[in-house]
């Protein structure tokens, strides 16, 4: 007899606010920082409440949520990372995982799948298994039929929306990635990553203002290395067909205890700074990169 598929606690599975008036050019994307954690989840899990944690974003949501009134754009699902990684494949799925066999269509051998951080993850970011034990697979699927897919189809009819209102669609996604990731000096230490896929998912003058404006503002910024933008920047980044994808990576220390997941007293001071960013942005977008050029180029 298969085992029930647990319930959707999750409605919303995400959060979509325009600016008034409608779509901006421009969608801040923070799709790892939904922190509900069901009792079920946590029932299936061996880790603890706080381990469980390790994966998310925690609070970059709460860090773009000014943005429109700026006039962006802004999304932020409510599942955590753990749970189901919409910045995936919709199919990358460990066959180790689940009890039944996965669809054939499933990508079951990435190198995200191997590591344990698939669609639907095996590990959380320090490499703890998640589960006690195998999942059933139509638990799953399930996830991805009711969170992984309907965030897609709101995140891809958002930016076809701007891109007919505007000429151009720009998406922000937004991370923060753990301070031992950029803490040598010698190798990639840095406050804030910018991935463009070495500008093959926006127009590079996009890139360039958001550089600027955190430099102005003191931050240590790299382009590329160590993250380049995964999933979502390589999906949604098309600039010949004006769609413009940056992924923003922020170091948790900037703005938070990492090990006891709670906000530093700095975390007032990054939302401002991040606000006054994408203000920068906004203001580029309108005057120095008008829709016909940023659609033509």
């Amino acid at each position: 007899m298969a085992e029930p598929t647990p319930p959707n606690p999750f409605n919303p599975p995400f959060l979509l606010v325009h600016p008034e008036g409608g779509p901006g050019p421009v969608l801040f994307n923070s799709p790892h920082s939904g922190a509900i954690y069901p009792d079920f989840f946590v029932a299936q899990s061996r880790l603890d409440a706080l381990s469980l944690r390790k994966s998310e974003d925690m609070d970059v949501d709460r860090l773009f949520d000014a943005v429109p009134s700026l006039g962006a754009s802004w999304m932020a699902v409510t599942f955590p990372r753990a749970y189901c990684d919409v910045n995936r494949e919709p199919y990358e799925l460990d066959p180790k995982m689940f009890s039944g066999p996965v669809p054939a269509f499933a990508n079951v051998r990435s190198l995200r799948v191997a590591s344990g951080l698939g669609t639907i993850p095996r590990t959380v970011g320090d490499g703890l298994d998640i589960y006690k034990s195998s999942l059933p697979i139509d638990d799953a699927l399930n996830r991805i039929a009711t969170l992984y897919k309907p965030y897609h189809r709101a995140l891809a009819r958002a930016l076809v929306t701007m891109k007919r209102r505007y000429g151009y669609a720009v998406l922000i996604d937004c991370h923060s990635m753990p301070s031992v990731a950029v803490a040598r000096p010698d190798h990639f230490a840095c406050d804030i990553v910018l991935g463009d896929r070495f500008g093959a998912s926006t127009h590079p003058a996009i890139t360039d203002v958001i550089e600027a404006s955190l430099v102005r503002q003191g931050y240590r910024v790299a382009r590329n290395r160590p993250y380049a933008g995964g999933y979502i920047t390589e999906h949604y980044g098309h600039p010949d067909s004006g769609f413009h994808t940056v992924q923003i990576e922020i170091n948790r220390a900037l703005y938070m205890t990492e090990r006891l997941m709670v906000r530093s007293a700095d975390f007032v001071a990054v939302k401002q700074d991040l606000t006054a960013m994408a203000r920068d942005l906004l203001s580029a977008m309108s005057a120095l990169l008008p829709a016909e050029r940023l659609a033509a180029e």
